[in-house]
């Protein structure tokens, strides 16, 4: 069973809700500024809160957070009610979490508590950027989504219930019924350490990516998914990297606080969005790689996890020059076009995903 609701989740009179064993799944973001409080603190008030699942470390921490949740302890609860903020990208971790519990609670069958989801706005808008998971290789706990989905969680716990055949209740919270969206923006209270701004989710959807190279993306530092490098490359390298529309590449340095090069000099480039224009960060990522591997054939490197990450054998093929710009791009802009006619059956909203053209 699937229900949209329009009105807050404290106005909810499910008796799961109001009189049952209620777990809260949650960030940081699911605090109320019109309250001053917490999601869990509503339960507490009202006696039944049983169990709070959280980031099992600090909530701006320099380790990749994860938020663990065994079916053992959902069997004592009535109703779960998750409340994070989505960084409207696939690999997203927190959001890889909550469709991991919804796996669980498929599998439980009967046991199954009911599922409430607060629904937030995407601070990566409704862009699209890039391909549904393709070929055998593929991240578990992940929908076939493009690689920047834009839609909201609610939507992608809509689309991923459908997908894994799930029976148990699932409830999503409009966006448009939580104060959030309206005196605090999407991005205000960071989704994680590692997305702490308003610029990070439109560098993320590629950005993420190179977390598995041994090129990093600024983390340890003040600007995640800004600032690109590594000690293997040389200072002049932005000048020799490709530029996209929306975009421009400013030669840089920088020293990690922690990571691959903790407290090593790191030389490479910012990226900086160009005001009012649309930035496609999955196809610049790509063509930065392709040039890092041709410029550093022996330093650059794909690691583990990343064949999976990416989840296309055709992008893959594009960083090795073994597909050419004119076949790489049309293969997205195709791609792109499938996930938003699929993304349509699933919308919970009037606004509609669109491509960067």
């Amino acid at each position: 069973m699937f229900s949209f609701r329009t009105t807050p989740i404290e106005d909810q009179l499910d008796k799961s809700l109001t009189e049952g064993r209620v777990g809260c799944f949650c960030t940081q973001n699911c605090w109320n500024p019109d309250t001053g409080e917490f999601l869990y603190d509503l339960f507490s008030k009202r006696g039944n809160l049983s169990y709070v699942f959280s980031p099992r470390d600090t909530e701006l921490t320099p380790l990749t957070n994860h938020i663990e949740v065994e079916a053992d302890r959902l069997k004592e609860l009535d109703a779960v009610v998750v409340e994070i903020q989505d960084a409207g990208s696939r690999y997203f971790n927190y959001t890889k979490d909550v469709l991991k519990l919804m796996t669980i609670l498929r599998d439980m069958g009967d046991e199954a508590p009911s599922m409430y989801v607060v629904d937030h706005l995407n601070p990566a808008g409704r862009v699209v950027e890039g391909t549904m998971p393709q070929g055998d290789s593929v991240e578990p706990f992940v929908p076939k989504v493009a690689h920047r989905h834009g839609l909201t969680l609610g939507e992608l716990c809509n689309l991923y219930y459908s997908e894994i055949g799930a029976r148990f209740a699932l409830h999503v919270i409009s966006a448009l019924a939580i104060s959030n969206g309206k005196s605090v923006m999407p991005w205000a209270i960071a989704p994680c350490s590692d997305i702490p701004g308003l610029f990070t989710c439109e560098m993320y959807s590629g950005g993420g990516l190179w977390n598995n190279t041994n090129v990093v993306p600024g983390i340890g530092t003040a600007r995640p998914y800004e600032y690109i490098g590594a000690p293997f490359i040389k200072p002049d390298a932005a000048s020799l990297m490709p530029a996209v529309d929306g975009a421009m590449l400013r030669p840089c340095s920088f020293t990690p606080a922690t990571g691959r090069y903790e407290n090593r000099k790191c030389y490479g480039f910012q990226i900086l969005l160009e005001p009012g224009t649309e930035y496609h960060s999955l196809i610049h990522t790509l063509q930065l790689m392709r040039q890092m591997n041709n410029l550093y054939p022996v330093e650059f490197k794909l690691e583990e996890g990343f064949a999976t990450k990416l989840s296309d054998p055709v992008l893959y093929d594009y960083i090795f020059c073994k597909v050419d710009w004119n076949d790489a791009r049309e293969h997205i802009k195709v791609e792109e076009q499938k996930w938003i006619r699929k993304a349509k059956k699933f919308l919970l909203y009037d606004d509609q995903p669109y491509r960067i053209k």
